[in-house]
């Protein structure tokens, strides 16, 4: 695998060194090799949902924990009984799958339906963050001679 060296870029980009940090872990975290499949939407311009397929787990076997701006969803099996499998298709391990979100984005909610597990997310920028338009004051203007 090839490593990529971001550090010339910081120099020439001010406040963007978490991306530059969240690149670099990306090709170092592969450890969860795609299990569970998951999808993500964006449903509009501030609202997105991710569906995970979580086939055989139940509510109580699910945790969704947001801590600052990471999602976590743990799926825990309980093994109840050891059975004898001719052949085992089935993943019945569980797993902890972990997202990194932008700011302002906090779940609103979550659902299971037929084996799919439905995070729903939203983007709110606080007023105070959000652009606004300056209008340009010619009266303010004061001529030096």
């Amino acid at each position: 695998m090839r490593n990529i060296d971001f550090s010339p870029l910081y120099r020439n980009a001010i406040g963007f060194d978490c991306l530059f940090d969240m690149m670099e872990t990306s090709n170092t975290k592969n450890s969860q090799a795609g299990y569970p499949p998951y999808n993500i939407a964006q449903q509009d311009e501030n609202k997105y949902r991710i569906t995970m397929a979580v086939a055989g787990f139940s509510e109580e076997q699910l945790d969704i924990t947001q801590k600052e701006n990471m999602l976590i969803v743990r799926g825990e099996r309980r093994t109840e009984e050891s059975t004898n499998y001719i052949y085992q298709g089935i993943a019945e391990r569980g797993f902890d799958r972990q997202f990194q979100l932008a700011d302002y984005v906090k779940v609103i909610g979550a659902t299971m339906e037929n084996g799919l597990l439905h995070v729903d997310l939203e983007r709110k920028i606080p007023e105070a963050m959000q652009p606004r338009k300056i209008s340009i004051n010619s009266e303010n203007f004061i001529e030096k001679s």
